[in-house]
């Protein structure tokens, strides 16, 4: 059944989407979105049209996408760089078209204060999702779903004082996909029958064929393999071909069904960021590669609490050492079940959702 608020809430998201910034923000914030729907509220989006965006699977998704031009790069260094002045402008015009707008909830590395104020008078309140705390925010609540050994402190005076804070794991951005499988979850005991490997929607250094010339260096065809890829993967067609020279291992492209294959899964070989929270919320032990700045300080935090094994960056690390590192989890399966409980405590311990949680105080500042 849907639950209603007392009136329609208005929320719109900005985030985007690409080959460089891979499709993460975007479903962490379609996480949100589908619970606040849930609720009641009348939810859009604002995308920049950029290459390898993801805006058609928000709109199959049922959610209307204003879409900005690509533009140019304000930083050629930097996928999150905006020319803030016109982005603001663009923004803003949509936000005076769609009227009386709730909340504008951001996800985007290139946004701080200098976009958020002027913004301001057209929202009621601002939400920022957030995991690098290197900038100002003028925001009324706070995101920020990772682990950190200075989480409490981490944005004093980068935030106003009263902001709601939502800090850590326990609030992570978990599709109900996963909530209803943990709910069935079988019991994990440290063997390894199935193995999955995924990167991200745009592995963009192509870390999903180094991890199959890893596997092939394994020599374990009698184990499952299964390789995810997103659509907007730039190696999709050459990873398909890999996939089909190795026995026991099947290729997928934009599946709708994770939390499923994760809960099938014995091992994850991967890339940090959200997908993380999947993994040790599901117990699924893990190797990650770090494969991005924002990605660095979670992944080691998680590393040290026992709940992945950390490899460390993507760049420093080959197909030799990779498949030793597989080869040491499939064969310490009392390492592998240690994995699985430290997950589930990073992740409080029980089946209930972050999300959610903060789509229902999203939705009782708005009454």
């Amino acid at each position: 059944m849907t639950e209603t608020t007392s009136k329609s809430i208005r929320v719109v998201f900005r985030v985007d989407a690409s080959v460089d910034i891979g499709s993460g923000h975007v479903m962490r914030c379609l996480t949100l979105a589908a619970a606040l729907r849930q609720r009641g509220c009348a939810v859009s989006f604002i995308s920049r049209d950029l290459p390898g965006n993801i805006s058609a699977n928000v709109e199959t998704a049922g959610y209307a996408v204003f879409r900005l031009p690509a533009g140019e790069h304000a930083n050629p260094d930097s996928p999150f760089a905006l020319d803030v002045a016109a982005d603001v402008a663009q923004t803003a015009e949509i936000l005076r078209r769609k009227q009386e707008v709730d909340w504008l909830v951001i996800d985007h590395y290139g946004v701080d204060v200098s976009w958020e104020t002027p913004l301001r008078p057209l929202v009621g309140n601002i939400m920022v999702i957030d995991d690098v705390a290197n900038r100002c925010h003028d925001c009324d609540l706070i995101l920020d779903q990772n682990l950190y050994e200075d989480m409490d402190s981490r944005y004093d005076g980068l935030i106003p004082e009263n902001c709601s804070k939502f800090f850590g794991p326990r609030y992570a951005l978990l599709r109900n996909e996963f909530v209803e499988a943990r709910k069935s979850l079988r019991e994990r005991d440290g063997s390894v029958k199935r193995v999955l490997f995924t990167f991200g929607g745009g592995d963009a250094s192509n870390e999903t064929s180094k991890a199959l010339e890893a596997w092939r260096l394994v020599g374990r065809p009698d184990i499952s393999v299964d390789v995810v890829v997103g659509a907007a993967n730039p190696h999709r067609e050459q990873l398909q071909q890999l996939c089909s020279e190795l026995q026991n291992v099947s290729f997928y492209c934009n599946v709708n069904n994770m939390a499923q294959m994760m809960a099938q899964a014995d091992l994850a070989i991967g890339a940090g960021g959200s997908t993380t929270w999947e993994r040790c919320y599901l117990g699924l032990p893990s190797i990650t590669l770090i494969v991005a700045d924002n990605q660095a300080e979670t992944t080691e935090a998680v590393g040290r609490r026992g709940a992945t094994m950390n490899w460390g960056w993507y760049e420093d690390i080959d197909a030799v050492g990779l498949a030793a590192a597989i080869k040491q989890m499939i064969n310490d399966p009392q390492m592998m079940r240690d994995m699985t409980e430290k997950g589930f405590s990073l992740m409080g311990g029980g089946t209930s959702s972050g999300t959610v949680l903060l789509a229902e105080k999203i939705c009782q500042i708005s009454q």
